[in-house]
């Protein structure tokens, strides 16, 4: 920060329709950093997997050192399927930079808005209101860049990747998942709720998971505590998904349950998510760059702009600049109201909407 009212952002647009909804997500806090009277300095750096393919760098170290110093980083979307390593894997520095930072908790919130439509019927789906908590740093991801490989190169008999849960890394993330609900809880009434997903019936690293989790959950009383397997779950929450608050799980395993549970209101262009450490936080559209459709101005850039009201409030929270709060707020009424007032609906919804008239109404609401 150059003075208390001045954040120094560090925006990674890039590949695909990162750009695009990038641009609308500066639109909007330059906006609503007018009305709160704060300054966000968005400062953009190249870098992604056509980087990579022009220059041979995903992630170069002079982006690195900008995103250390700043406040915060809003990223969009990187790689590109025709882009991979040596080893047939997809350039993708998001990754790089959670590993980087230790941004060991994935939050990704998903909610219905009123005036879009959401592919399940009960009547108690227009309630749905969860977190996901994914831990971002080990588990099956921890394999990346340490798999063994059986055999010589192009006649391998077999490749090993390893699923690591230690204690450090599980006590860290249940932690965080149990004060999350309580933060919930306190805002919105009620008891706070946290539901462990796991296999432990079948892998002793997830046995240990949960043993993990109930020991957090013994510290946490006033909070509501149960686990599920994976595979319920993923039936669970097309069955009920009204009944969840507060998830907390492995790595891959959120990995597949944040896209499902994006499809309950409507698409991944809806659900927003945090990357956050002890020290810094990455902002970004849980979706990825869409390729098919980049460059049409065809994307819904509403994660992108709920991902920048989740970066308000996480730097509210560490600054103490309850501003900040406001302007989150301010974001998330804006998108409530232009979704009920029912005359825009993207092009994700079947509408004809794309990225700057979706923009444009969020702008002209705040």
């Amino acid at each position: 920060m150059t003075n208390t009212n001045d954040f120094d952002i560090a925006v990674l647009p890039g590949d695909g329709i990162g750009e695009e909804v990038m641009a609308c997500a500066e639109q909007v806090l330059a906006a609503v950093g007018q009305r709160i009277g704060r300054r966000f300095l968005l400062t953009r750096h190249r870098a992604g997997a056509q980087h990579y393919l022009e220059t041979g760098a995903a992630l170069p170290e002079p982006v690195l050192a900008a995103c250390e110093k700043a406040d915060a980083i809003l990223f969009g979307a990187m790689g590109l399927p025709h882009v991979r390593g040596k080893d047939g894997t997809e350039i993708i520095p998001q990754l790089d930079l959670r590993f980087h930072f230790d941004l060991y908790a994935g939050v990704r919130p998903i909610r219905t808005f009123q005036g879009l439509p959401i592919p399940l019927s009960h009547p108690l789906a227009r309630e749905i209101d969860l977190v996901l908590i994914r831990e971002n740093t080990e588990g099956l991801f921890h394999a990346r860049g340490r798999a063994e490989i059986r055999g010589m190169p192009g006649s391998e008999s077999a490749v090993l990747d390893t699923m690591c849960i230690s204690r450090r890394g599980t006590e860290r993330i249940c932690e965080y998942a149990f004060r999350y609900a309580e933060r919930r809880a306190a805002a919105k009434g009620g008891t706070g709720r946290v539901t462990s997903i796991d296999k432990a019936n079948v892998f002793a690293s997830m046995a240990f998971w949960r043993r993990i989790f109930d020991e957090t959950a013994s510290r946490h009383p006033t909070v509501e505590a149960s686990s599920a397997y994976v595979d319920a779950m993923a039936l669970n929450l097309l069955m009920k998904p009204w009944t969840y608050d507060v998830m907390v799980t492995e790595n891959m395993f959120g990995d597949i349950l944040s896209d499902l549970i994006a499809g309950l209101v409507g698409g991944m262009g809806m659900a927003p998510s945090g990357d956050i450490g002890d020290h810094h936080g990455l902002f970004q559209p849980a979706h990825g760059t869409a390729p098919d459709i980049m460059g049409q101005g065809k994307a819904n850039p509403t994660a992108m702009v709920l991902s920048a009201a989740m970066m308000l409030g996480w730097l509210g929270e560490r600054s103490g600049d309850s501003r900040l709060e406001d302007g989150m707020i301010l974001i998330e009424k804006a998108i409530e109201t232009v979704f009920a007032e029912g005359d825009i609906r993207p092009m994700e919804f079947g509408g004809p909407h794309g990225s700057s008239a979706v923009a444009t109404a969020i702008l002209e609401r705040i």
